[in-house]
């Protein structure tokens, strides 16, 4: 057997216990020939490698144990009459197409073991979240999704006494509007909701509505834009609040009525609602 064909039933045999053989690369591995004792030496092999990452979680029963270890000792043992030998005899494995000697077959072993350990790493799965060196996969924590609501008493809960500002809701110039509701506020965080009840939906179209923050660092006549937002429903609402520059010490909050997109300065010709901050109690 020259060395392609080697290389060929190594490959077959390394195939046919990791994926199975075709009736076709049956054919071909029983016309090459091969050695009974090699093909359960790479079986086992296949065996053993996918058992590495299993983790046992019961002691072997003693009898079994040393059952294995009897057979083993059978298998893999030798004469110490052979230990004792000063020169060690070159081992050879045998085929049925003849002798060569065991250094020669090294190198195609030791690919075989390479593409076994790669194939089984591939394409065994693996139980139970084990990944690769005995490790558990993490289980991803759930997204955990809060309504406006939610994320409003939220704020309130986390926030540390004194630190959320809450200002109610009043009127404004548009005599035929009645808001309620209040804004709550977290300078520390930059984090606030308005809560809205008796706002009217708007046009999309035509008009959007947009917050300001009266901020004691900026001139009363260029308040923080808060964003803009629509109303698409009756009812109470809960806005974000979306300031687009920090708000340390808000003294009002105003909703106007705008075109859409909103304005970069309000003429506040349609204030909609006011909410003055009322001073902290000494």
């Amino acid at each position: 057997m020259n060395g392609e064909e080697k290389e060929k039933m190594l490959d077959l045999l390394c195939d046919k216990f990791v994926y199975g053989l075709t009736d076709e690369q049956t054919r071909q591995l029983e016309s090459l020939g091969y050695n009974q004792k090699e093909a359960d030496s790479i079986e086992m092999t296949v065996a053993a490698l996918g058992l590495v990452d299993v983790d046992a979680q019961s002691a072997m029963p003693s009898h079994f144990q040393a059952k294995l270890l009897r057979e083993a000792d059978g298998y893999f043992g030798f004469d110490q009459a052979e230990a004792e030998e000063p020169a060690i005899p070159e081992r050879q494995i045998v085929l049925s197409s003849g002798r060569s000697p065991w250094f020669g077959w090294l190198g195609w072993a030791a690919a075989a073991m390479a593409s076994i350990a790669l194939a089984v790493s591939l394409f065994v799965p693996r139980g139970d979240g084990i990944q690769a060196g005995g490790q558990k996969t993490p289980t991803p924590t759930p997204e955990e999704r809060l309504s406006p609501e939610q994320q409003r008493q939220r704020l309130i809960d986390s926030s540390s006494p004194g630190q959320v500002i809450m200002a109610q809701w009043g009127k404004g110039k548009m005599d035929d509007l009645t808001v309620s509701g209040d804004v709550v506020w977290n300078a520390a965080k930059q984090v606030g909701y308005l809560r809205l009840k008796g706002l009217p939906k708007n046009d999309v179209g035509t008009e959007t509505y947009q917050l300001w923050i009266v901020d004691g660092s900026q001139n009363p006549k260029t308040p923080i834009d808060g964003g803009t937002f629509d109303i698409k429903s009756d009812g109470e609402v809960i806005i974000p609040v979306n300031a687009k520059l920090k708000a340390i010490d808000p003294k009002a909050f105003a909703i106007t009525v705008e075109k859409p997109g909103g304005v970069v300065v309000s003429e506040q010709g349609k204030l909609a609602a006011l909410a003055p901050v009322k001073p902290a109690k000494a």
